[in-house]
């Protein structure tokens, strides 16, 4: 079996195969070419004539049975020998206002599938028409209506023996049809529409049994959701029916024909004259062919449920099989093509209608979210977008959903239940690089992501997902729901499509009244198209309040440098013009002392000489002030340093206030290279050593007096490592309540003379420095280190 019929089959139909002999292999099912089967039902016969010329390419065998010349005698030959140059003209006249003609599908491709045909065409739906005429047999005039359509550069016409109780008169049928349809037109929801479909078809057409049948997803198994039944028979209404029952090759070809009938499972199929076509090694392409052969596989299964003869007719939405309304009889059953184009008319029309209904169901839903979506914005009209996960903000409610998650950049917002632990990075998994603000939903995860429902709850994968892209920087906005175990009927066991019988290994039957009830797991309920609808209309919402929010944001930050420069300009403006007068006052203070000291009283002196020392404080005061704002002016001349080298540096200045105090520097490890300005990373290093010297344990404190400095990967703001270098001490530490205190401007743990005294700046100044590199900077006390106080260490990264 191939990856491709693998992946389409379930797991439970796989296994199940693998379960019975080999002689039967249902991947061959899926694989069955059933538009080149090469043969046709036998009470009619078929031509199919080049369009140029009219000669007869290929013909069924029984022409000589049904039109009364035999096929070797027409194959070659122009068919006008036998239908008339008029009738010949009628017949491409039909084809030529149906529209253009049917493509053939790739060598070896399944029916249906998109294709380039080597002869040209289209593989959109058949066109085809019908014409009746008359062809002389024995003496006799016998009336045939003619199905008419086109293969390419073929014409191919089937002939199908008037039935004899006379023609089919649409006019006197049109009444009902339009009856008919006008019940349908007050039809409340799809399924009532369906229940009254099922009815119209029974009563026009005469089968046993008619239902209609909704497919679970392209691929999915379907259900029985209306039907009309005969007296005596059980009850399908409400059934599932497995997925394998209509394989994809079959499913395409009910996208492509409105209607399918069989008049009797136990004919005779015919074969074709030649079997394989010149040119193509091909049979002839069936796909548009009203007496088209069936498969092996699907009369079997038709035996199976006791049906003799059946008829389908597709249901369309936007293109797409939606579903289909089935009818089958106990006995076989032909249809005038009348008839058939009533039915398919009907189909047509069920089509629309249940779109128009689906579609008012949807207007009425999606009217009501946007009200909800309306009252969710107005609450955020002047919020940032973080707000939409506030608890309390509907977000979660707005979709139904068991809660939502908003991603952007690095942070992470979530809201309603707990988190499933896979979620962040399913979301990266599926997000990728795709289309900002389309919606990507599923109410089927684990089956996407090929794990079993048990295996996917226990890594925390949820059931139903919904998220839409809100840039190309990756942010998002997501919704997720539980599973949602869902029980259904089943009219043949979903775990067994394949089992053994009188007539060997067959795909599993109905054959009873027994229900196989299982519960399907894995799902989450579905998501809605309204729901998708209102998710995109919310992010159009907040792309317009992301850009106010970013506007007014860059408008603060631009106010906020402006601030900064001028807070800045001021600082060094300010210490640079009161540095004047205060070197004024001490000198006068300093005259006075030297001219009148004499004279002075104690008091007097005493007084003269406090301003003299206040004013020294104050000017170094300035001084620290001057160099804290040149900081924020000064440009960053940043290189690839070592970093032992820096510290050598910052060792030549610092280093006579370390042995002062007994501290030794510890270097545990060589010291990497850091892209850092290297004046203003010395200044750091000697700050941060002049502080560990100033803070040192006392000397009758047990332990050696040590500082050491390292670097240590952490994880970086995006998630990645980064290097951050520590510098630890094993001194008298800072209460964790004074940690913000120190770094601020002319902030002291201690009195100004005490601890070799000091103005406040060193660790806001470090602060600073880091910071203009875009780095981070956070203190830890107690630091554990050997011997000593409680120690306390300041970590800090340099960014980029």
């Amino acid at each position: 079996m191939t990856d491709e019929v693998r992946g389409w089959l379930t797991p439970k139909a796989v296994a199940a195969e693998a379960g019975v002999s080999q002689e039967f292999d249902l991947s061959q099912c899926v694989r069955e070419p059933i538009h080149l089967l090469g043969g046709v039902q036998s009470y009619g016969a078929l031509i199919a004539a080049r369009l140029h010329g009219a000669v007869a390419d290929t013909v069924s065998r029984n022409t000589g049975e049904v039109l009364g010349v035999a096929a070797e005698e027409l194959v070659g030959r122009p068919v006008t020998e036998l239908i008339g140059d008029e009738q010949w003209a009628l017949a491409r006249e039909i084809t030529e206002a149906a529209g253009p003609p049917e493509g053939a599908a790739a060598p070896g491709a399944p029916e249906g599938a998109p294709s380039g045909p080597p002869e040209g065409g289209s593989s959109g739906p058949v066109a085809s028409g019908v014409l009746s005429l008359s062809l002389e047999r024995d003496g006799q005039a016998r009336l045939f209506d003619v199905t008419v359509h086109r293969v390419a550069e073929l014409l191919v016409l089937e002939f199908e023996p008037r039935a004899a109780e006379g023609p089919f008169v649409f006019q006197n049928f049109y009444p009902r049809v339009r009856s008919a349809l006008h019940r349908l037109q007050g039809a409340a929801d799809v399924t009532e529409c369906c229940a009254a479909a099922v009815r119209e078809v029974r009563a026009l057409t005469g089968y046993d049994r008619v239902v209609a049948y909704r497919f679970d997803g392209a691929d999915g198994p379907g259900q029985v959701i209306a039907e009309a039944r005969g007296e005596g028979q059980e009850p399908w209404l409400g059934l599932w029916f497995p997925a394998s029952d209509i394989p994809p090759q079959a499913r395409r070809l009910y996208a492509r024909n409105w209607i399918r009938v069989i008049g009797d499972v136990d004919d005779a199929t015919v074969g074709l004259l030649p079997e394989v076509r010149e040119g193509t090694g091909e049979p002839l392409d069936l796909s548009g062919s009203t007496l088209r052969t069936v498969s092996g596989y699907h009369l079997e299964y038709l035996r199976n449920i006791g049906v003799a003869s059946s008829m389908s007719v597709s249901l369309l939405h936007e293109g797409e099989l939606w579903g289909l309304i089935a009818c089958h009889g106990d006995a076989p059953r032909r249809l005038t093509p009348e008839v058939r184009a009533a039915c398919e008319f009907f189909g047509i029309a069920l089509s629309l209608q249940l779109a128009a209904v689906a579609e008012r169901e949807q207007a009425d839903e999606l009217s009501g979210y946007r009200r909800a979506l309306a009252t969710l914005l107005a609450r955020l009209s002047s919020q940032a977008p973080e707000a939409l996960l506030r608890s309390g903000s509907g977000l979660a409610e707005l979709l139904h959903a068991d809660g939502a998650l908003l991603l952007r950049g690095t942070e992470m917002v979530a809201t309603g239940g707990p988190l499933p632990a896979a979620l962040p990075g399913l979301l990266g998994r599926l997000a990728g690089p795709g289309p900002v603000g389309e919606v990507w939903s599923s109410d089927r995860v684990p089956e996407v992501l090929g794990l079993d429902p048990a295996e996917a709850e226990a890594r925390g994968v949820p059931a139903g997902l919904l998220f839409l892209p809100l840039n190309r920087d990756g942010d998002l906005l997501a919704w997720w729901r539980r599973e949602r175990p869902a029980p259904r009927e089943w009219a043949a066991d979903p775990a067994r499509p394949v089992r053994t019988g009188p007539g060997g290994e067959r795909l599993t039957p109905r054959g009873s009244a027994a229900v196989y009830r299982a519960t399907v797991r894995g799902r989450s309920t579905p998501w809605t198209p309204a729901q998708r609808a209102v998710a995109g209309e919310l992010w159009r919402e907040m792309s317009g309040l992301l850009s106010r929010h970013m506007a007014e944001l860059e408008a603060r930050n631009t106010e906020l440098a402006r601030t900064n420069e001028d807070l800045d300009s001021f600082a060094h403006a300010a210490a640079h013009d009161l540095k004047e007068p205060l070197r004024g006052i001490s000198n006068a203070a300093a005259f006075m002392v030297e001219d009148a000291g004499d004279v002075l009283d104690a008091t007097s002196l005493r007084r003269l000489t406090t301003v003299r020392r206040l004013a020294e404080r104050m000017d170094g005061l300035l001084d620290s002030l001057l160099h804290f704002s040149r900081l924020g002016q000064v440009g960053l001349d940043r290189e690839q340093l070592q970093l032992d080298e820096v510290v050598d540096d910052a060792l030549l200045v610092a280093g006579d206030r370390l042995a002062e105090q007994g501290v030794t520097v510890v270097r545990p490890a060589p010291l990497p290279r850091l892209h850092a300005d290297r004046e203003r990373l010395r200044e750091v290093l000697e700050n941060l050593f002049v502080n560990a010297a100033k803070y040192a344990v006392d000397e009758a404190a047990a332990g050696e007096r040590r500082v050491w400095v390292e670097a240590v990967p952490v994880t970086g703001p995006d998630g990645g490592p980064v290097t951050a270098v520590v510098v630890r001490d094993n001194g008298i530490g800072i209460p964790a309540e004074q940690q913000e205190d120190v770094l601020q401007l002319f902030r002291r743990l201690h009195r100004r003379d005490e601890r070799g005294g000091g103005s406040g700046v060193g660790l806001a100044v470090v602060k600073r420095i880091v910071e203009r590199h875009g780095g981070r900077l956070w203190l830890e006390s107690p630091a554990p280190a050997p011997g000593g106080g409680p120690g306390t260490a300041v970590w800090f990264t340099l960014g980029g």
